[in-house]
């Protein structure tokens, strides 16, 4: 290939480089900006004074973690709090009735096999060991009488604790509406600031 060649080649790359880096900015500033726009909404009710409310984000998988959370909301919901516990990325598998793997896309058929099919299915943060862990600790809350997650989480419902699924999470990891249970309301980072802003408690789980 001749010099000459080689520069218009070149200068061709750059050009096209230019423009996918331009689109690409562009993009990212169109997203971004209605985010941040959210979000100003959002703050704007932090000037008054804060509701007698607690807000949960569940981010954890993992079984004990989600027994935390469920307790707190429930015993926060027992001593007249408003309650608003808000699943996100691995906490979304708490709130699943089924799996469903027909009609998706491959990538999305594989992370539904990865991740569990519902609440029992969870493995716990400590000792799990290939899944006896956590039966263990299911086999020792029945004989302690004390409640277990799916149990937490229809008393949860019962108390009228909000539980809300996290749109953006769930598009990315491929779950839809119909593997969750029922009652469940959705939202995104708006709907979770909205709360927050407003609560006397905010935990991260």
């Amino acid at each position: 290939m001749s010099d000459q060649a080689m520069t218009k080649l070149t200068e061709e790359s750059k050009t096209l480089l230019n423009y996918i880096d331009e689109v690409v900015n562009a993009r990212v500033t169109e997203k971004f900006g209605r985010l941040e726009s959210q979000i100003d909404q959002a703050l704007k009710s932090c000037g008054r004074p804060l509701s007698n409310r607690a807000t949960i984000v569940v981010f954890s998988g993992d079984m004990d973690k989600m027994l935390a959370a469920f307790v707190i909301s429930t015993g926060a919901a027992a001593m007249g709090m408003d309650v608003s516990m808000y699943f996100t990325f691995w906490g979304l598998a708490a709130l699943k009735k089924k799996r469903v793997l027909k009609g998706k896309p491959i990538t999305e058929k594989l992370m539904g096999l990865m991740l569990p099919a519902g609440p029992d299915n969870l493995a716990s943060s400590k000792m799990n060991m290939l899944g006896i862990g956590p039966a263990f600790f299911r086999y020792l809350m029945k004989k302690k009488n004390i409640e277990t997650l799916p149990d937490l989480i229809a008393l949860a419902s019962e108390m009228h604790v909000r539980l809300v699924a996290c749109q953006m999470s769930m598009e990315m990891m491929g779950i839809t509406r119909g593997e969750l249970i029922d009652g469940l309301e959705y939202g995104g980072v708006a709907t979770y600031l909205a709360d927050a802003a407003d609560s006397r408690i905010t935990l991260f789980i």
